[in-house]
């Protein structure tokens, strides 16, 4: 099963059913906390019950795929990410899920006003200030950093502080597509933008959103996770390795400057 599949299925039944967003429904302890909303004080039925039990079964499923994911590791990926050649694709870091996205006219989503859209969590802001940290103790080059203009991703994208932050459309959120010629524009986009070969030596970094991700390659990040992609000589790009954030502090713990 493809994570766009997965991706499409979550989103459709936390929709119906009044559950938190898909990106936090991330794991299987996640998954038993979360409640419908209540209806009258009647308890759940057969079919809300149903429902908790397949996101179980999806959260677990993203586990074992993330973990089973084939592709360069350990001191094999340091090395290689030294060299440069890469894009590295960021989904932004925690956000507060109490918030809602409030979009009614084209430019709502650069607000920073956490009222209006949703911003980093103070656990986000940390996290993403950690792996930039992790990132130059290893020593990987970045040539140039690029975000969608979203608050939430602009700022991880700063607090990493691997060099001037450049926001793009072309990795924007698929919650606002009807500005920017609709899902399948913003997927091919992507998908350009993956292809784009980094400076010489340098590796690229990009900071945007999982579901554009998803539906560009088939591959799903989680909050301050990053995918990485070596694009190829035929306009495409290959998928490498998916590195979460406390991968990076570890791999910056073992092999970063001592």
């Amino acid at each position: 099963m493809g994570y766009a599949l997965i991706y499409n299925l979550k989103h459709a039944i936390t929709k119906l059913c009044g559950f938190p967003p898909v990106a936090d429904q991330t794991s299987p302890t996640a998954v038993t906390q979360r409640k419908p909303r209540a209806a009258s004080g009647i308890r759940l039925n057969i079919a809300a019950w149903t429902v908790v039990l397949l996101l179980g079964i999806i959260a677990w499923f993203d586990v074992a795929v993330a973990q089973t994911a084939t592709g360069l590791e350990g001191a094999a990926l340091v090395e290689a990410l030294r060299k440069g050649g890469y894009n590295i694709y960021f989904r932004h870091a925690a956000t507060d899920w109490s918030r809602n996205d409030q979009v009614s006219k084209e430019g709502d989503w650069t607000s920073c006003d956490p009222s209006k859209m949703r911003q980093l969590s103070e656990a986000g802001r940390q996290t993403a200030t950690a792996v930039g940290e992790s990132m130059r103790s290893l020593q990987i080059p970045i040539g140039q950093v690029f975000a969608s203009p979203y608050c939430r991703t602009v700022e991880t994208a700063r607090k990493m502080n691997l060099g001037p932050v450049e926001t793009t459309t072309d990795i924007m959120n698929l919650r606002v597509a009807e500005y920017f010629g609709g899902t399948s524009a913003i997927a091919e986009s992507a998908r350009r933008r993956l292809a784009v070969i980094p400076q010489a030596g340098t590796n690229t970094v990009l900071v945007a959103h999982g579901n554009v991700l998803v539906t560009a390659t088939d591959v799903y990040p989680q909050e301050a996770e990053a995918i990485v992609f070596r694009p190829a000589d035929n306009g495409t790009s290959n998928y490498i390795a998916r590195i979460p954030p406390q991968e990076w502090v570890r791999l910056a713990t073992e092999y970063g400057d001592r």
